[in-house]
C-alpha cells in the first residue's frame, strides 16, 4: 500500500526545473483560477514548456483553470508539478492544505483538518450513512460503530503518507456557514485484481466512504466530492480512479456513471449465492490527467 507515487514523467513531459532556498514550499489552493504557492524562500523557478515563473518573495501564483472548467493539458501539468512540490515533506494538516479543491454547486471541498472536533464530525457523517439499524439497543450500537469509524480515521491519518491518503470534506461555500455535510476517502492502492483493468498502470486512487448527511442529499454534494477526487488525482499524478458500488444500488451507480465511471468487473457470483452478500461492481474512471 505504501509504495512510491506513480510517476508522471514521459518522453513528452515538459521541462521542469525548480530551485528552493527552503524545503517548505507548499501548494495552498486554487482561488479565482490561480494556483497559490507559499513558503518557498526568496527565490524559486518553475519552467514548464513555454511557461516560466520567477519569484523573489515568499509566495506567488500561476494562472490555472477555473473551478468550473476542465483543466487544460498545460494546467494539468502545472497541477501535477505543484502537487509534487507540496508533498516533499509531510505538511501540517489544515484547511489551507490543497486549499479549496472544488467550489461548485454551492459547496466547497477541502482536505480534512486534523483536529478533534472535525474528525468526530466526519466520523458522525460516515457512521450515519453506513450504520445498519438493529431492533434492540440501536443507539448503543450506533455509538460503538461511530467510535470504530473515528478510530479507523485516526489510524489512517497518523499512518499514511500525505500523498497516499486524504479525507476530503464538503461544506457550504458561504463564508458564514461552516458545517461538514459530506465526506469521501481517497487512498492510493495497487490491487492486482483491479490493475489488470487499468492498461498498464502501477497503482490507482481508490475512492471510498463517500457519505452525505441526510438533510443535504440530492443537492450535488456527492458530485462536488467526486470532482474533488478528480482534482486530487491530477495533483498526485494518478491516471485512474477506482470505486466500488453495490450492483443493485442503481442510484449510486447512476451518480458514478454521470461522473465518468464505468463498470469493469464485479464480485464473483458465488459471493451472493453462497455467502449471501450483496454483489459489488468495480467502476473505473480515467483521470483528466494527460501526459
Amino acid at each position: 500500500m505504501h509504495s512510491a507515487m506513480a510517476s508522471f514523467h514521459s518522453k513528452t513531459a515538459p521541462v521542469f526545473q525548480k530551485h528552493y532556498t527552503e524545503p517548505s514550499c507548499r501548494y495552498t489552493g486554487i482561488n479565482n483560477g490561480r494556483i497559490g504557492i507559499k513558503g518557498c524562500g526568496k527565490s524559486w523557478r518553475i519552467n514548464i514548456g513555454k511557461t516560466r515563473l520567477f519569484k523573489g518573495g515568499r509566495g506567488s501564483v500561476v494562472q490555472c483553470c477555473s473551478s468550473s472548467s476542465t483543466p487544460s493539458a498545460e494546467d494539468q501539468r502545472v497541477l501535477r508539478l505543484v502537487g509534487k512540490v507540496g508533498l516533499r515533506e509531510k505538511p501540517e494538516y489544515g484547511k489551507d492544505q490543497f486549499g479549496c479543491l472544488v467550489n461548485e454547486y454551492g459547496w466547497k471541498v477541502r482536505r480534512l483538518v486534523e483536529e478533534d472536533g472535525e474528525m468526530r464530525k466526519v466520523a458522525q457523517v460516515q457512521a450515519q450513512a453506513f450504520h445498519v439499524p438493529v431492533a434492540l439497543f440501536n443507539d448503543l450500537f450506533f455509538e460503538f460503530f461511530q467510535a470504530e469509524v473515528l478510530s479507523g480515521l485516526v489510524y489512517k491519518l497518523r499512518n499514511s503518507p500525505p500523498d497516499r491518503y486524504a479525507c476530503l470534506v464538503a461544506e457550504p461555500a458561504s463564508e458564514t456557514e461552516q458545517e461538514v455535510v459530506g465526506v469521501v476517502d481517497v487512498t492510493a492502492l495497487r490491487d492486482e485484481a483491479v490493475l489488470q483493468h487499468l492498461g498498464g498502470a502501477e497503482e490507482y486512487l481508490y475512492v471510498s466512504g463517500i457519505a452525505v448527511l441526510n438533510d443535504f442529499r440530492r443537492q450535488k454534494v456527492a458530485t462536488a466530492l467526486l470532482k474533488a477526487c478528480d482534482m486530487l488525482s491530477i495533483l498526485w499524478g494518478f491516471e485512474y480512479l477506482v470505486l466500488r458500488a453495490y450492483e443493485d444500488d442503481l442510484g449510486a451507480r447512476k451518480l458514478y456513471s454521470n461522473a465518468g465511471y464505468s463498470v469493469v468487473s464485479g464480485d464473483p457470483p458465488w459471493t451472493s449465492t453462497w455467502l449471501g452478500k450483496k454483489r459489488r461492481v468495480v467502476m473505473v474512471k480515467r483521470s483528466d490527467l494527460r501526459e
